[in-house]
């Protein structure tokens, strides 16, 4: 359910707008010529940097933009076009998302409230004969039996009437409120008085550029790290194609002689195979006298691999390489700490915001080093903690208000630690008996987890995530700068270069 209604807001809730005047009447625009078309890259405006002509120089020789263009040029602009086709629809979505807003404060609800009450409560579940109806009619482009996809028709024909519910739903909004579109579509903004230009106003309230801008943000940054990894991966084939080239013209053979002199793969035993069909029988198809010779020749191509890999490392060691594409500088992204539980100095000159999942590896692995970092820094700097359940885990929203109930009795972090020490025994009766482990009011947290007195919290921060772009956890922001810290040592050199130029970005 939870998931479903962050779609209705963020997706199903973003639908056209239709476009009014201040005057019941219109002049006809002067016929113009048509400007000349935009490339891709100016329409989307979101390259991070203009890219160098050079971008690396190996032993003397450069490497040029237009050198990795062929190979990436296309995948590039498909990116881009991701941030061209999201600004088209985000002037709508916030419009709808402002009214959303407007009439939950009205009724004194929160706005999945709401939606439950206007959208999810009155759709109907298709009914079995539905459910095989739509199978029959469409069997030919469903791949399946109907007893193995009928969960997911139910589904996709739910969501479907959902949309159709909230476009009613987001008309009578619209039709009820006084709203004025002055620009139908935004276009990216070159300078701080086109990012104050207004392209519609709600009830007086102006949305403008900078605000549709801003809430691209997440989108733009994610396509720039993306076209960033493109072109640094092609940039590496070319500098290793190009030292491979110069070695075997030094030594006066081709390439292909090279490789078959230097490149000397491990053989693989049969030992070898038959130890990764034992910790791969659940996934191999057949027993090892019938894969032995597929796993060897598998492992066999790993082997070639590192050892090619080891020896352009080689190469590459005694080579003289610079490169210069930069890596995109994530922006200050406006992240609420308001009423959020925090660890540390209140007024600390650095401030970390992790979005966690309580069943996610990755985030029991990086709790404790968050927790170090902050810990050895004093008072200089503070960590604060949002919630971000990811869908495939299907018990990480419920553990995610168990920790809310448990912060409500002033054992958060306690209870945190135990969660993540806990991550495949998460239902709710093992949530209730942590309570007990830690000394909770067993009567007040079982109520607070039974009537989900915290699940608006929790879904308050599922929304902000998918705004900042989010796609999986942990998701650390260091003064509002996106940060992909893995290890204490990466995490406590980006504390320590924000201690040195602190940005605050929090409200």
């Amino acid at each position: 359910m939870k998931r479903v209604l962050t779609a209705i807001i963020v997706t199903l809730f973003s639908l056209p707008a239709v476009a009014q005047t201040q005057s019941p009447t219109q002049t006809p625009a002067p016929t113009q010529t048509p400007a000349p078309t935009q490339s891709v890259a100016d329409e989307c405006a979101c390259e991070s940097q203009v890219p160098p002509a050079t971008l690396a120089i190996i032993n003397g020789v450069t490497i040029g933009a237009r050198d990795i263009e062929k190979a990436t040029g296309e995948q590039v602009r498909n990116l881009q076009r991701q941030v061209v086709d999201a600004r088209k629809r985000e002037l709508d979505l916030l419009i709808n998302s402002k009214l959303l807003d407007v009439e939950a404060k009205k009724r004194g609800v929160t706005t999945t409230k709401l939606l439950n009450t206007e959208v999810v409560a009155k759709v109907k579940p298709p009914t079995p004969v539905e459910t095989r109806a739509f199978y029959d009619q469409n069997k030919a482009r469903i791949n399946g039996e109907f007893d193995a996809v009928k969960d997911d028709i139910v589904r996709y024909l739910t969501e479907e009437r959902q949309r159709d519910e909230a476009k009613k739903f987001a008309d009578s909004l619209r039709a009820a409120s006084n709203t004025v579109v002055k620009v139908p579509q935004a276009t990216p903004p070159r300078n701080n008085a086109d990012r104050a230009q207004i392209l519609a106003t709600i009830n007086g309230e102006n949305i403008t550029s900078g605000d549709v801008e801003d809430s691209l943000q997440g989108l733009i940054f994610e396509v720039q790290e993306q076209v960033y990894e493109l072109r640094k991966n092609e940039l590496d084939v070319n500098i290793n194609d190009m030292l491979l080239v110069q070695e075997a013209q030094k030594r006066k053979i081709t390439t292909n002689a090279l490789l078959e002199a230097e490149v000397k793969p491990k053989p693989v035993t049969e030992e070898q195979a038959r130890a990764f069909f034992d910790q791969n029988k659940e996934r191999v198809s057949g027993d090892f006298a019938q894969t032995k010779d597929a796993i060897i020749n598998y492992l066999q191509q790993g082997e070639l691999r590192n050892a090619e890999r080891a020896f352009v490392d080689k190469l590459r060691a005694a080579a003289s390489i610079q490169t210069f594409l930069k890596v995109p500088e994530s922006p200050v992204f406006k992240i609420s700490t308001k009423d959020q539980p925090s660890l540390g100095n209140a007024n600390a000159a650095v401030t970390i915001v992790a979005f966690t999942d309580y069943q996610c590896p990755s985030c029991a692995v990086m709790h404790p080093v968050l927790e170090r970092v902050v810990k050895e820094s004093g008072d200089k700097v503070r960590l604060v903690t949002r919630d971000f359940p990811l869908s495939q885990h299907a018990d990480a929203f419920k553990a995610a208000e168990a920790a809310e109930a448990a912060r409500e009795q002033g054992k958060y972090w306690e209870y945190v630690n135990v969660l993540l020490q806990n991550q495949s025994a998460l239902s709710v009766e093992k949530l209730k008996s942590y309570a007990t482990q830690l000394g909770l009011d067993r009567a007040r947290f079982d109520a607070a987890l039974d009537s989900r007195k915290f699940a608006d919290m929790v879904q308050t921060d599922v929304d902000e995530g998918i705004k900042l772009g989010l796609k999986g956890t942990p998701s650390l922001f260091i003064n509002g700068r996106r940060v992909t810290a893995k290890s204490y040592e990466e995490l406590k050199e980006s504390v320590d270069a924000a201690l040195k130029t602190p940005t605050p970005a929090q409200r």
